[in-house]
């Protein structure tokens, strides 16, 4: 694709259609500059099948604002809509609304509030909110869902990986498995959730993340093919990259040939004032083979050399690999913790496509600015859980005595439950689920959505990826062990306030009688 073609692809019209058919039809009414507010949540943790994320680690907001200051309505992409027709052969976009698209097709009126990129984040409960004119509002939906459900997918997986694996380096390089050019975007929101490097290497260096890699099993076989085998491929690695040296060990046998020629080629390394990085198993039973190599490279007096791990790992294979290292080891006279503090973990195709369905985010209408302020707007579904939280909220995260986040807190925008004497707490969609907690139950109460974008100005600097990784991890300290687990996570709770749950009768009551 041409790069004026991605510029029409990707730019302003980086939307669905229904969002510009419905522009056009509020700018037919007079209704476009209506401010509105829409909430992006996402409905259910991500579902691997045999197992179930309990949270999720938010991500892509920098890129989306990036995308949103450089979209706008050039000559191509109005030239494009000029010619839609309709089923009758009409044009379908009219000449005054291609104008206006021109001249005020951008996001400068638009406002976000949102939870910072790294932070944990919870089912059902508002993260990014946007409020701004309806029109542009509406053809930010599909763009913004782009953004921000896949990031949020990827650091998610991210961050469940590194914590099955004891928090030991993690490596991405899902660059060829990856969505096309979602590529990027999953390592940046694999090193949001954890992630300590990624073999891609452009946008490693744009990230400010040295690029990490070994060789492949294509090098070997064709030194083989040469007549130099395994041993001479490995040689001439370690000759080119001697402060760098990781070798793949099982193009041939792994125990047989592979790791006895890497100590080879290590002990030349070290006579040589070099030391060695270490090897990387990328199949068979790795938990056996770590154990085995272990042994050698302990024996030979190399115990300080890594052992990456590699091969359609992801959180679940990673644990049971743990669980068989620590029942096996000590057979073969391995200390497993030692053997586990050395492990390095590199997941490709199950992180950058993170083996869930997907992350069911979604980005519905709120509110609306009328005479008397904001009024509430509501959908009413068949499925109670789908019948939305109404009007303009303010979200707070409630931590326990312990200091243990214990619950989110939907409240209407006029609340500050931070100075309540007790909360009255109430299930969203349950009449019979409500508590109260006391103030002696509470250590601490925190707003989580913050002023981020202000009529198309950015209101903080962007933070590093380091720093979201911290947010991430601090949130995961302080979240209830059984919430983190891998296989049927404790649920999370999150809860309306009073005065939040009867607006959402009362307006679901005169809804469902016609009023």
């Amino acid at each position: 694709m041409k790069p004026s073609d991605r510029q029409v692809a990707e730019g302003l019209l980086f939307t669905d259609h229904y969002h510009l058919t419905s522009a056009q039809l509020y700018f037919r009414l007079g209704l476009h500059e209506r401010p509105v507010q829409f909430d992006f949540f996402f409905r259910r943790y991500p579902n691997y099948g045999d197992h179930q994320a309990g949270f999720c680690v938010f991500a892509g907001v920098e890129w989306l604002l990036d995308w949103m200051e450089d979209a706008h309505a050039g000559d191509r992409e109005i030239e494009y809509l000029r010619g839609q027709t309709t089923s009758a052969g009409d044009r379908l976009f009219d000449d005054d609304f291609l104008e206006w698209l021109r001249s005020d097709g951008n996001f400068s009126s638009i406002s976000i509030e949102a939870v910072l990129e790294g932070r944990v984040v919870h089912a059902n409960v508002p993260i990014l909110v946007v409020r701004g004119p309806v029109a542009m509002a509406q053809i930010l939906e599909s763009p913004l869902l782009n953004h921000l459900n896949y990031q949020t997918l990827i650091a998610t997986k991210a961050a469940r990986i590194r914590g099955a694996g004891h928090d030991r380096p993690l490596l991405e390089f899902g660059l060829r498995r990856a969505p096309g050019r979602g590529a990027s975007a999953a390592t940046r929101a694999a090193l949001i959730g954890g992630a300590d490097f990624s073999s891609s290497e452009g946008i490693s260096h744009l990230l400010g993340y040295p690029p990490k890699g070994t060789h492949g099993h294509s090098l070997v076989q064709l030194f083989i093919a040469m007549g130099e085998g395994e041993l001479g491929a490995f040689r001439a690695f370690a000759e080119a990259y001697p402060d760098d040296c990781l070798l793949l060990v099982d193009t041939v046998d792994t125990l047989e040939s592979g790791v006895p020629n890497a100590i080879r080629v290590f002990e030349e390394l070290k006579r040589k004032g070099h030391r060695a990085l270490g090897i990387r198993l990328d199949s068979g039973d790795l938990a056996y083979l770590a154990i085995q190599a272990a042994a050698m490279l302990d024996e030979a007096g190399f115990p300080d050399t890594v052992i990456t791990l590699s091969s359609s790992l992801d959180e679940l294979a990673i644990w049971q690999i743990l669980t068989q290292i620590e029942e096996e080891a000590p057979r073969y006279g391995v200390d497993p913790h030692a053997l586990i503090n050395r492990l390095v973990y590199g997941v490709g195709t199950r992180l950058v496509t993170s083996g869930s369905d997907n992350l069911d985010g979604v980005y519905k209408s709120a509110a609306v600015e009328g005479e008397d302020g904001w009024q509430p707007l509501l959908k009413v579904s068949e499925s109670p859980a789908k019948t939305l939280n109404p009007g303009n909220k303010r979200i707070w995260r409630v931590y326990d005595r312990r200091e243990t986040a214990t619950v989110d807190v939907l409240a209407a925008a006029s609340e500050n439950i931070e100075s309540a004497p007790e909360l009255e707490l109430h299930h969203p969609v349950r009449e019979d689920a409500s508590r109260t907690l006391t103030r002696d139950e509470i250590s601490s109460v925190e707003p989580l959505l913050v002023d981020t974008l202000k009529e198309g100005r950015r209101l903080l600097e962007p933070a590093t990826i380091r720093e979201m990784q911290e947010r991430g991890r601090a949130d995961l300290a302080r979240l209830d062990p059984g919430v983190r687990r891998l296989v049927n996570p404790h649920v999370y709770h999150v809860s309306l306030t009073r005065e939040l749950w009867e607006l959402k009768q009362r307006l679901v009551g005169e809804m469902t009688s016609g009023g």
